[in-house]
């Protein structure tokens, strides 16, 4: 299976090298929507990997001159020297300014104003705020600092005038409290390297007021800053850090004086960077659609930096951007919302809708994205999302959930079935001794054996053992006349602890209206185990759908807040299992914003024999 993954990559790989020669641009933007069903019959092994990468089919291109300038500067003779060997340096300064089609959030930037961040719904004082290198903040509130992201908020908020005082007055306190270069939670790689993007891409408004003692400072801290990445991003691990680390130093080598040479080094890191980060459909490797978000956000900074001062810039840039757009549109909900994957919540469709109109890509959303591992399936207003792939790696994991096999399910604008999501976003409205909770199997609409992740969740976001393989097959099958889509997978997280493999076949009818479920323990090996195992099916349910169980237990009326109505059914099988319950209980569902609101689960309960088991349900639309 793996050998004809690699030649299925490699025909891809030279189709790609096709395109780029006829346009550079590689327009995926003219393309239909991709087929639902792949060709080959078998199972496929859908794990996140790098069978095709930009990098290894668009290089950057160079001249023996660049090619020779670019090796002196990695081997650490100065820019100046370089770009203009016989003259003397020029002064410090940003030499244009950037018109970044990006828009920040202007409440957010309107809170500033008045005196507080506003991170994930949280308002935090600006007088109070602790910016010392040994605070420690919740990931989210110290991403939002360091990076200063906040600036594009700012920005979007009032007149540069207005904003100017605000930005000289955090900016003063940040400078005074991170004097020493490398130390604290504000000199992680991807938080430095978005930070000087930042400085650069609003260095009007961070440079453009009356303090030119912090104006100093402030240019001191750019050149430091991008001398440090230097250094720093080739030794970085890949992933998004990597690729932020080597944003800055580009940017740096495009808006600094003497800058070519830095800007060759850069743009042949970034491009490899770019490679080691995104899956070969355009995924990135921590399967955390925020990233991606803030991928597509940040190329569209650098593009527009290269513009600013008239220098094309390398086509792999541009290629990447479009190819990171379709498998976003693929998380995407009937009401423009993204899906609760990796810890992220419901993020807004404004906030995606403004991002995707930046990058200017125009799109449809990938059906099968199997590097990525979210498959999509939509038929009539339903929208099925299913996660068919193990959990990010521990060196790309962002805030890493066990979510194999969990699935969502939306009517129109309506949500049905939803994951809790926002572990990201504890530490502003969800407290931060929740968050972890919020990224155990048991926060997903999956199965859980015995009260225990499929993947070990670990402190720091990080994850453990557990789910290794996934293998689905995906077609379409005869249905009432209509063609239904038909997902199967299975993974072996409960294999090595349990003897078991989960398997989860879905099936949505070709008019949208049933979903059709089956849930299978599988043992391991052909002697299965004796006794009996713990298991819950848990099904999390939109915000707002109102649950009425059945009075035989074995079904539920589920009122959507638009008063659609969706019946949930037991089958009538209880093949390897004993007193099959099915309840209503309390959960929680977190929106784009951070904030948490009360929901309700339908959870089936049970024993299953340790020699396997087999659960079926059905949704069913009835109004």
């Amino acid at each position: 299976m793996a050998t004809l993954l690699r030649t299925s990559a490699a025909i891809r790989a030279d189709a790609l090298v096709e395109r780029v020669a006829d346009n550079p641009v590689l327009a995926l933007a003219t393309g239909a929507e991709p087929s639902a069903t792949p060709s080959s019959e078998q199972p496929q092994l859908a794990e996140p990997s790098r069978a095709l990468a930009l990098s290894d089919v668009i290089a950057v291109k160079a001249g023996p001159g660049e090619a020779l300038m670019r090796l002196a500067y990695r081997l650490g003779v100065p820019g100046h020297a370089l770009a203009a060997p016989f003259r003397r340096p020029q002064p410090l300064r940003v030499v244009a300014t950037v018109e970044s089609p990006n828009r920040g959030d202007r409440a957010a930037g309107t809170a500033l104003r008045a005196g507080h961040f506003l991170i994930h719904g949280a308002r935090l004082p600006i007088a109070s705020f602790d910016f010392s290198a040994a605070a420690r903040h919740a990931p989210g509130v110290e991403r939002v600092l360091h990076s200063f992201s906040w600036l594009a908020d700012l920005a979007a908020s009032a007149a540069r005038a207005d904003g100017a005082a605000v930005a000289e007055r955090i900016a003063t306190q940040w400078l005074h409290a991170h004097r020493e270069v490398g130390k604290g939670p504000a000199w992680e790689t991807e938080h430095a390297g978005l930070r000087l993007v930042a400085w650069l891409v609003h260095a009007p408004l961070m440079l453009g007021g009356q303090d030119k003692q912090l104006k100093s400072r402030l240019l001191a801290a750019i050149a430091e800053t991008a001398g440090w990445l230097d250094k720093r991003a080739p030794r970085e691990d890949a992933g998004f850090g990597q690729v932020a680390a080597w944003a800055g130093v580009v940017a740096a080598g495009l808006l600094l004086p003497h800058g070519k040479p830095r800007r060759l080094f850069g743009e042949a890191g970034l491009v490899k960077a770019l490679g080691d980060m995104v899956g070969e459909d355009g995924g990135l490797l921590s399967r955390c659609p925020a990233a991606q978000l803030d991928a597509i956000r940040l190329l569209t900074d650098l593009i527009a930096c290269y513009e600013a001062v008239d220098v094309t810039p390398p086509a792999a840039l541009k290629v990447m951007r479009e190819l990171l757009v379709p498998p976003l549109l693929a998380l995407r909900h009937g009401d423009g919302m993204l899906g609760s994957w990796q810890g992220q919540g419901a993020i807004s469709a404004d906030r995606i809708n403004a991002v995707i109109e930046a990058s200017g890509v125009r799109t449809r959303p990938l059906s099968v994205v199997q590097g990525w591992g979210y498959q999509r399936a939509k038929a009539g207003e339903t929208l099925l999302q299913f996660d068919t792939a193990p959990p990010p790696r521990a060196k790309h994991a962002r805030t890493g959930c066990a979510s194999t096999l969990a699935f969502e399910l939306s009517d129109g604008p309506q949500r049905v079935i939803v994951n809790c999501g926002g572990a990201a976003l504890a530490g502003g409205q969800v407290p931060a001794r929740i968050g972890q909770g919020l990224r155990a199997t048991a926060a997903f609409s999956t199965l859980v054996l015995d009260n225990a992740n499929s993947t070990a969740v670990l402190l720091n976001g990080q994850l453990g053992k557990g789910v290794e393989t996934v293998n689905f097959d995906r077609r379409t099958v005869p249905s009432r006349g209509r063609e239904a889509t038909r997902i199967d997978a299975a993974h072996d997280g409960y294999a090595s602890r349990f003897g078991l493999t989960h398997q989860r076949i879905l099936t949505l009818s070709g008019d949208g209206t049933e979903l059709a479920g089956e849930d299978l323990l599988i043992p391991t090996s052909k002697n299965g185990k004796r006794g009996k195992i713990a298991f819950a099916l848990r099904f999390h349910l939109g915000r707002g759908v109102e649950v009425q169980l059945s009075g035989d237990k074995r079904g539920a009326s589920l009122l959507l807040p638009d008063g659609r109505l969706w019946q949930f059914r037991l089958g009538g099988d209880r093949a390897g299992a004993d007193a099959i319950t099915l309840t209503a209980e309390d959960s929680l569902w977190v929106d784009g914003d951070g904030r948490p609101h009360a929901t309700e689960q339908l959870v089936i309960e049970g024993l299953a024999l340790r020699s396997g088991g087999h659960f079926s349900w059905l949704l069913r639309k009835t109004g």
